[in-house]
């Protein structure tokens, strides 16, 4: 019996355990179907249909990547491999060459897992609605009956290093070289953090060296990682870069996940700052760059970050766009807005300069930047764009998630019969127009029984009353953390 691809591949991309899961058989359908469904469609001009494809330290990346460049190219289509990079930076590779491609990883799942991110020519995503759907129906049938015959002209397989390209990119974008000297330790993480640090911030890609001394943690590409998991949204696996920070009299920590597209940062302290205060401080950058040049800019924001976003940004003359949770879904709202810049609470930063597709390295040098072209500590800076207090998320297990978001609603509606209700993800009530200042998001899961919190008011007692209240209603029956 074959595998059910459904199992495997999701909204956003591909993910499973290998080999049971995500084998070479898997990947090597996977790649002929993707090859059928996006690249020789959208392939025009005169030179061949060709796909780049990397990988992350998964000891099983290169099997798996091997296996993918057979279905590709025996569809007619050549591969160019460039081997260990970061999500972003086979982003870069697509948005820069023009081509279709694909990422082996499984960005901070545990050592079992491995994965692919689609992608097409210019970095624009290829999610459930926009491909991917189709990708996994022609696969299975693929996987169920068989691989085509080849075409009569296989494509080539050839290799190609662009780190150093990559990080020179980058490096055009934000200009470091004239900020004050920082000590800022980083934890990779294990990951590709390791890969990429040392050729954007330091000397590994032959670039100058930046007045920054960085202190490594976990650098070592070890796909088991053997430290702490890749996913800096825990924060048990902030503990480790908080202490350096301290330990070190560093001016700031960064903390990359597996795959090294998102990043969370620590002030000088050992502090978190929360990703909507990155997104404000990264997006009031990018704004001042566009009404320098005379445009008025558009920034996109999940409809989870805090509402310190929307107002700061818009009082410096932004326009701000609202969207689900989802990179597929920020992702479109970028092309379509045509938006400098875009954040999410899950440390996902998305800039016009970089194909719309999200990086975080480049969110990094924004507030490295903006650090060091100023006095004060990060503590003191961060503090002006964290002026409310948020819960973070919470995940509450429910026998019944449509009862359990009813009971939340019928609650809040007899309490306040003037709060704001819209349901453009979840359910998002609003008491924000009142008095005390507060709102909260309740969200099911797509893939299990549980509902998730986000809570944030004008000050700490008021969220602590909203969080409880609505926790005790979402656990009311049978309900539990998650």
């Amino acid at each position: 019996m074959t595998l059910d691809l459904s199992t495997i591949i999701k909204a956003y991309d591909v993910r499973g355990t290998v080999p049971d899961q995500l084998s070479p058989g898997v990947a090597e359908a996977i790649g002929a179907a993707f090859a059928r469904v996006v690249v020789l469609p959208e392939h025009a001009g005169a030179d061949r249909p060709a796909v780049v494809v990397g990988n992350d330290m998964r000891d099983s990346g290169p099997e798996l990547v091997e296996a993918f460049a057979r279905g590709i190219a025996a569809a007619g289509v050549d591969v160019l491999r460039i081997g260990l990079c970061s999500t972003d930076g086979l982003y870069y590779a697509s948005g820069s060459l023009g081509l279709p491609g694909a990422m082996f990883t499984a960005s901070h799942n545990p050592a079992a897992y491995n994965g692919i991110k689609l992608c097409r020519a210019g970095a624009r995503p290829v999610g459930q609605e926009t491909g991917l759907a189709q990708v996994r129906e022609l696969a299975q049938t693929y996987l169920d009956g068989g691989l085509p015959q080849p075409a009569g002209e296989p494509g080539t397989v050839t290799d190609r290093a662009l780190l150093a390209d990559y990080a020179a990119f980058l490096r055009g974008l934000v200009d470091l070289s004239g900020v004050r000297p920082l000590k800022v330790v980083v934890d990779a993480g294990n990951g590709m953090g390791g890969h990429t640090v040392p050729a954007v911030l330091g000397t590994a890609a032959g670039l100058p060296a930046l007045p920054l001394d960085v202190v490594p943690l976990y650098f070592e590409l070890d796909g088991t990682f053997p430290n702490h998991e890749a996913n800096p949204l825990e924060p048990k696996n902030l503990v480790d870069l908080q202490r350096a920070v301290v330990e070190h009299g560093a001016d700031l920590g960064l903390a990359f996940d597996g795959d090294a597209d998102r990043c969370f940062v620590v002030d000088e302290t050992g502090r978190p700052v929360s990703p909507s205060a990155i997104t404000a401080l990264v997006g009031l950058r990018e704004v001042g760059k566009e009404l320098a040049a005379g445009r008025t800019p558009t920034v996109i924001h999940n409809l989870i970050t805090s509402r310190a976003v929307p107002d700061l940004l818009q009082a410096a003359g932004a326009t701000t766009v609202r969207t689900r949770v989802g990179h597929s879904f920020i992702k479109a709202q970028m092309a379509e807005h045509r938006a400098v810049f875009g954040g999410e609470h899950s440390a996902h930063y998305y800039f016009r300069d970089f194909f719309f597709a999200d990086t975080g390295m480049l969110a990094a040098m924004h507030v490295l930047a903006a650090l060091g072209e100023q006095a004060h500590p990060l503590s003191a800076l961060a503090e002006m764009y964290e002026p409310y207090v948020a819960s973070g998320e919470i995940n509450s297990r429910v026998p019944d998630v449509a009862a359990a978001r009813e009971r939340v609603l019928d609650a809040y509606r007899a309490a306040y019969p003037d709060i704001a209700l819209d349901e453009l993800d979840g359910a998002t009530v609003s008491h924000w127009d009142g008095h005390p200042q507060w709102w909260f998001n309740l969200r099911a899961s797509n893939t299990e029984p549980l509902l998730r919190l986000n809570v944030e008011a004008a000050d700490e007692d008021i969220m602590v009353k909203v969080r409880d209240d609505v926790l005790s209603l979402v656990r009311a029956e049978g309900g539990e953390p998650a």
